[in-house]
């Protein structure tokens, strides 16, 4: 039976036209990613319907048009709580949804609420603090050096290679930046100096499973080794990705990307970001539940696609997970 599905986003080229700046909508979809979103559903036997923005959902709820499945990638617009705006309406008018609840999706976008709620379940995580003005930076009682980036933003947002810190005062200059630039706290943490992986992660509760688990690697020419808003990007000229072949390291990953996962109690797919501390031992920095899923430059995808999984499958795989923990036979 095929499916009604709508297809909830934020394209980018629409913010760029009303006046938001590049970095701004650097988590917004592009009409490529909208495209191959709807065309990919279609080729799977589904009726893709494009809907647009929170706002555009909203409208169409009041005039009563229903799905039988929303596809959400919708990142939202305002608020450390804007990636839950397009669930919260779905579950006000009974619409199903793929990805994670509106709790998941606010509680993982603010870095430090995620970080408490993973080390409350034993995972490993960087020491950290919130950092709520100038003045704050200056308290911070961390071995340098340290890592400093906006508390609720995503895509490498406000990072740069300036994020790493290795004194109270660069610190200091650095967080008064940040908080005058994106009006929200800074999370610091420890900077873990060694490798760095992202980890995909298919289905929901004890039904999740990795994927796959690839490492970044920043070029040479593109500077220090930070995976900043430039790099993301550039990625194709400025980042190297590859598989991570180790054995026992792919085993490390992977169990705790898997951990972190169902500990925030993420549904569908997902991506965990980690980093190795000083002696090689992997490190939780922060999760995706709303992963990126342009099919060549979202990290999602790419992971898929290096495990032998096409976009379709991907797609597929996601909406069935979703499909099945709601009662809905496709």
């Amino acid at each position: 039976m095929s499916l009604e599905i709508g297809l909830v986003y934020d394209l980018r080229k629409e913010y760029l036209a009303s006046g938001f700046s590049p970095e701004a909508t650097a988590e917004f979809d592009s009409e490529e990613t909208v495209n191959a979103l709807r065309t990919t559903i279609i080729s799977l036997g589904h009726h893709a319907r494009p809907i647009g923005s929170a706002k555009a959902l909203a409208q169409r709820l009041v005039d009563g048009d229903r799905w039988d499945l929303v596809f959400n990638i919708a990142e939202g617009v305002s608020g450390r709580s804007r990636e839950a705006q397009v669930p919260c309406l779905l579950e006000l008018y009974g619409v199903p949804y793929t990805f994670s609840d509106p709790l998941v999706l606010a509680a993982t976008l603010d870095k430090a609420v995620t970080k408490r709620l993973v080390r409350s379940f034993g995972l490993p995580t960087p020491d950290f603090v919130v950092v709520e003005n100038a003045a704050g930076a200056e308290q911070v009682n961390l071995r340098y050096p340290v890592f400093a980036k906006p508390v609720a933003e995503g895509s490498g947002k406000g990072v740069s290679p300036r994020s790493v810190a290795h004194n109270a005062g660069e610190l200091k200059g650095l967080s008064a930046e940040l908080i005058a630039r994106f009006r929200e706290p800074v999370l610091v943490e420890e900077f873990l100096p060694g490798r760095e992986f992202t980890v995909g992660v298919l289905g929901t509760g004890a039904g999740a499973a990795v994927l796959g688990a690839m490492e970044v690697k920043i070029r040479a020419a593109a500077g220090p080794g930070v995976y900043s808003y430039q790099n993301k990007e550039e990625c194709e000229t400025k980042v190297r990705y590859s598989p991570l072949e180790e054995k026992e390291l792919y085993g490390e990953v992977a169990a705790l990307a898997l951990d972190a996962y169902r500990a925030l109690e993420c549904r569908d797919a997902g991506r965990v970001d980690l980093r190795c501390d000083g002696e090689g031992r992997p490190n939780f920095v922060e999760i995706n539940p709303l992963p990126g899923l342009h099919p060549t430059h979202s990290d999602l995808p790419m992971i898929a696609a290096q495990e032998g999984l096409s976009y379709g499958d991907l797609l597929d795989r996601i909406m069935r997970s979703a499909c099945e923990r709601q009662g809905i036979r496709p």
